[in-house]
């Protein structure tokens, strides 16, 4: 797991390379119904950032061209996840 701090960072990461993908961010636009200033005003929202990284996480064509991108392994999306809010894992035991 990542401190929240480093997954926040991740998450913007990943938000700012959908935003340069003119295919995906679209996607990403009609799945979460936000808007282009939704984005501006909730990039800061460790929440909003989970929701980002559980959208990439939806295909691992995605995962893999985001980490690839920015030369980070592929599990760090996970553990970004992990970190945010609404990301913990439970345990049913």
């Amino acid at each position: 797991m990542l401190k929240q701090e480093a997954a926040e960072t991740f998450g913007l990461q990943a938000l700012a390379w959908l935003a340069a993908n003119e295919d995906l961010m679209p996607v990403f636009m009609d799945a979460s119904g936000a808007s282009a200033d939704d984005l501006r005003v909730q990039a800061s929202d460790p929440a909003f950032l989970g929701a980002v990284l559980d959208f990439l996480m939806m295909n691992d064509a995605w995962v893999i061209g985001f980490c690839d991108s920015i030369k980070a392994p592929y599990e760090r999306v996970m553990q970004a996840r992990q970190s945010l809010p609404g990301g913990e894992q439970v345990n049913w035991t």
